[in-house]
C-alpha cells in the first residue's frame, strides 16, 4: 500500500513538469483525487485488518467453545454416576456410603433380638413377670417397650388357640382394671366399667420356619388418660420359652409420629 502511494506521487509531479502554465490549473484536481484515492484504499485495508481480526477472533472463540465441548463430552463419557447423586426427592450422600436408619438401635438380648428406637432410654421399671428388658421415651413414658421372657409347656404360638385366645391368657399386658366400685354410663363406657380393650388387627406370619402372633390393640379409660393407648404385641414359642415384645403409645403421639417408632420396634422382634 506504501509503495502504490508513492507511484502516484511521482506520476503526478510528472504530469506537472510537462503541462503549460494553463494546464497546471487543473493539476490541483489530482492531489484531491490522489488523495481520496489513498484514504479510500487505506480505509478499505483498515476494514479488511478489522475483518481479518474478527475472523481470527471468532475462529478462536469457536475452537475455544469447541475444545471446552470436547472436554466435557470426554468426562461425561470417562466418568460414573457417583454413589452421592440423589435420586428426586432424596438426599444426597456424600460420603458415597449407604445412609444408615439413625432412628433406630440394633438390640441383641438372649435368644432375641428388636429395634430399639435410639431417642428411647432404659428403664429399671418391672412391669410383667419374666420382664428383661424395657425402654421408654424420653419425654413421655407411655411410649415405651418391653421383652419378657417365660417358661411355657407349649411348642408353639398355635398352642395358645387362636391370637384373640392367646391375648385372652397374657391380657395382664393391657394393664389390670384398678377400681371396681360402682359407675354410670361414664365417657360412653359401660356402667361399672372404666376401661375397655379392642382388637384392631391382628396376623401370623412365619419368620425363619418360626410361627408368630402380632396384634394391635387399643385400649381407654375412662378418665381419658393420653385418650387411649395403641399396644401393639408380638409373641412366638421357642425351646420351652415364650417370648414377648409389647411396644406401645398414647393415641394423641401416636398421630404425632410416634406410631412409625412402635410399629417399627414390634415387627422387627425376632428370636434367634
Amino acid at each position: 500500500m506504501a509503495s502504490t502511494a508513492c507511484f502516484l506521487n511521482h506520476h503526478a509531479i510528472s504530469t506537472l513538469a510537462r503541462t503549460t502554465p494553463s494546464q497546471q490549473r487543473f493539476a490541483p484536481s489530482l492531489k484531491p483525487n490522489h488523495l481520496v484515492i489513498c484514504r479510500a484504499q487505506k480505509q478499505q485495508s483498515a476494514q479488511e485488518d478489522d475483518e481479518a481480526n474478527n475472523n481470527a477472533a471468532g475462529a478462536g472463540a469457536v475452537s475455544r467453545r469447541l475444545a471446552f465441548t470436547l472436554l466435557i463430552g470426554a468426562a461425561a463419557i470417562g466418568s460414573k454416576v457417583s454413589p452421592a447423586d440423589a435420586a428426586y426427592g432424596e438426599a444426597a450422600n456424600v460420603f458415597g456410603k449407604p445412609k444408615a436408619n439413625t432412628d433406630f438401635i440394633p438390640y441383641n438380648g438372649d435368644g432375641f433380638k428388636v429395634l430399639i428406637p435410639s431417642k428411647w432410654n432404659p428403664s429399671k421399671e418391672i412391669e410383667y413377670p419374666g420382664q428383661v428388658l424395657r425402654y421408654e421415651d424420653n419425654f413421655d413414658a407411655n411410649s415405651n417397650i418391653t421383652v419378657s421372657v417365660t417358661s411355657t409347656d407349649k411348642k408353639s404360638i398355635t398352642d395358645f388357640g387362636s391370637p384373640e385366645e392367646f391375648l385372652s391368657k397374657v391380657d395382664y399386658l393391657l394393664g389390670k382394671q384398678a377400681y371396681f366400685g360402682s359407675t354410670q354410663a361414664e365417657g360412653g363406657f359401660d356402667p361399672n366399667t372404666v376401661a375397655t380393650a379392642n382388637v384392631l388387627e391382628t396376623s401370623t406370619p412365619v419368620v425363619d420356619g418360626k410361627q408368630y402372633y402380632l396384634l394391635t390393640v387399643l385400649t381407654r379409660t375412662a378418665d381419658g388418660d393420653e385418650g387411649g393407648k395403641h399396644q401393639l404385641i408380638s409373641a412366638t414359642v421357642k425351646d420351652g420359652k415364650l417370648y414377648i415384645c409389647k411396644a406401645q403409645a398414647g393415641d394423641k403421639r401416636w398421630f404425632k409420629g410416634a406410631r412409625k417408632f412402635v410399629e417399627n420396634a414390634a415387627s422387627s422382634f425376632s428370636v434367634a
